[in-house]
């Protein structure tokens, strides 16, 4: 199973992003540059583990690029901010389902998504296929959030704009909210089609729950490699209602674990259903 691993990048103070891998991390950057000693310190005082750990450059869609800490467990923080950073006290121990700190404000939970239609960064007919399925999905929960899916090159109009990045291969990228609004950009590797239409809805679905708050599920104590993510300055919060133990069939679980249909799990259902 290891070979099938999601990947979150995550925000902390709402800088981190979240990330879905296949190894996911596979075809990121070769040309890592090692973190310094206080780096690798302050990563350790914000409760964010610090094993295997490198400085890579990620591009966006609008074409701006950003220098990122990224490590084995799948944080990465923008390098200009790490030294700035403020930690946070433990999280609540356990195996429960969990959010972050920052969530979605009441008036903007319309959020316009847009499926990116222009060249390289093009979803193809699976994935667009796939991306209104979760559209679909989450307007189906007794929820406040309301999703208008559109599909076109107009990222800018977009709240949420999903897409394909080409060094992700089968795995996703994204992020958590801030300034109480959704993470903008819900990125997705070139080969997520080819494992099939549930497959890229399961892809997508995770992506779109980072981008409204979702922690994985299993951050604390990884499906595929044991490891544990750090609460980091965004946090990790059990969301009431939800299991004690690991629930592997939920969309946020870290890493594919055969159950991915492309739906919600009751659990899911009622997380975001308890948070929005």
């Amino acid at each position: 199973m290891k070979n099938f691993k999601i990947v979150t990048i995550f925000i902390l103070a709402g800088f981190l992003c979240s990330c879905q891998k296949d190894p996911l991390k596979e075809n990121i950057d070769s040309e890592n540059q090692k973190l310094n000693k206080l780096q690798l310190e302050k990563l350790t005082e914000l409760g964010v583990s610090n094993t295997e750990t490198s400085i890579q450059t990620l591009t966006n869609l609008d074409g701006s690029t950003t220098d990122y800490v990224l490590n084995n467990t799948d944080l990465a923080i923008p390098l200009q901010d790490l030294m700035n950073m403020e930690g946070l006290g433990d999280a609540e121990n356990g195996m429960k389902q969990y959010r972050t700190n920052n969530l979605i404000s009441r008036r903007n939970r319309t959020i316009d998504v847009l499926g990116y239609t222009g060249g390289a960064n093009a979803l193809d007919g699976t994935a667009r296929q796939a991306l209104q399925r979760a559209v679909n999905n989450y307007n189906r929960l007794n929820s406040t959030l309301n999703l208008r899916l559109s599909f076109g090159t107009n990222y800018p109009a977009a709240d949420l704009v999903v897409y394909v990045q080409n060094n992700l291969g089968a795995g996703g990228l994204a992020g958590f909210p801030a300034g109480g609004r959704p993470y903008k950009w819900a990125r997705i590797g070139p080969y997520v089609s080819s494992r099939g239409y549930n497959y890229a809805t399961h892809v997508i679905t995770h992506e779109i729950g980072h981008c409204i708050g979702l922690r994985h599920t299993d951050w604390f104590r990884r499906y595929c490699d044991g490891g544990n993510e750090g609460t980091g300055y965004d946090g990790a919060i059990h969301i009431p209602g939800t299991p004690r133990g690991i629930d592997i069939s939920s969309t946020m679980m870290s890493c594919p674990t055969g159950y991915e249909d492309g739906n919600f799990n009751t659990n899911d259902k009622r997380a975001i259903e308890y948070i929005y």
